[in-house]
């Protein structure tokens, strides 16, 4: 019952071009989860529509931590950054042994710089070249 926001709205859009699949009417993403999918910011929380308002209080260590966890895993890790913030996080991930794909952001802010950029098929791409499973996109209707 919650309205979507519109970040998540845009991925959706771009999950329609991308792979042609229809947006769901919920933003419930458990789904993608339990494929592995693990979507979070830098920054996990902010005041009410004030872009980060809590960088600089800590989350950037949790964050980073994660991301450096996650390098350490043998099996390929397929890294999604999207936004120049995002981006800057690459020089925690080892390349070499993982897949590393960017663009913009979808928020509304920047989204000139992320439609079109294709990340589902580029993951599921990603995944096929290492042997894994493709993400099943389609999220189920509630």
């Amino acid at each position: 019952g919650l309205k979507i926001p519109p970040s998540l709205r845009n991925l959706y859009k771009e999950l329609a071009s991308d792979l042609g699949i229809a947006p769901p009417s919920h933003g419930f993403l458990e789904h993608w989860a339990k494929q592995g999918v693990l979507m979070f910011n830098s920054v996990m929380t902010v005041r009410e529509s004030e872009a980060n308002s809590h960088k600089g209080q800590g989350w950037e260590n949790f964050s980073d931590s994660v991301i450096r966890a996650l390098n350490e895993r043998s099996r390929q890790v397929v890294f999604v950054l999207w936004g120049g913030y995002a981006k800057k996080k690459a020089k925690l991930v080892d390349s070499s042994r993982h897949k590393i794909i960017s663009s913009g952001h979808p928020s509304p802010l920047s989204i000139k710089h992320f439609a079109g950029s294709q990340p589902f098929s580029k993951i599921n791409s990603a995944l096929a070249e290492a042997g894994e499973t493709p993400i099943d996109w389609q999220l189920p209707e509630l």
